[in-house]
């Protein structure tokens, strides 16, 4: 199932062209309002993880969350060749997470920090920012829900 590794491929370079283009146009706090009220782009580093968990943490956090991610690709890569014929589903959610995790990972390494640009928010209520890598996580997990109900 090694085969849907294309589709990592192009999260990773959708997520890192994206940011790399945001990061030369932009500087930190710029950004766009794209539907009033409800969707906004602007440039945002984290040095934390998800929702900025750990973004004050004085600088250990990104190392912690270099070794998460890298055995995260590991165990991932290794679930991908084991599976079988037929796991279809399986293999597309866990080639997003794979994606998004090396996306982010990219950052984490080069950076220190990860670079977010898409802001949600309904009126007043505001979901932290997040990318295209997290994008692809979140939605390669509700799959991986999704296909799991599905086979039981």
């Amino acid at each position: 199932m090694l085969r849907y590794l294309w589709l990592s491929f192009a999260v990773i370079l959708a997520d890192q062209g994206v940011k790399l283009w945001l990061s030369h146009i932009w500087r930190v706090g710029q950004g766009i309002v794209v539907i009033p009220g409800l969707l906004n782009f602007r440039l945002v580093h984290n040095t934390g993880a998800a929702f900025s968990f750990l973004a004050g943490a004085g600088g250990w956090q990104r190392w912690l969350l270099i070794g998460i991610a890298l055995l995260v690709v590991v165990v991932i890569v290794a679930i991908l060749r084991r599976l079988k014929p037929g796991s279809t589903w399986t293999a597309i959610s866990l080639a997003l997470i794979l994606g998004g995790a090396v996306g982010n990972l990219i950052d984490r390494i080069r950076l220190g920090y990860v670079v977010d640009f898409i802001g949600a928010h309904w009126g007043s209520l505001y979901w932290p920012y997040f990318n295209i890598a997290d994008s692809a996580i979140s939605i390669g997990a509700v799959i991986l829900v999704l296909d799991a109900f599905r086979r039981h």
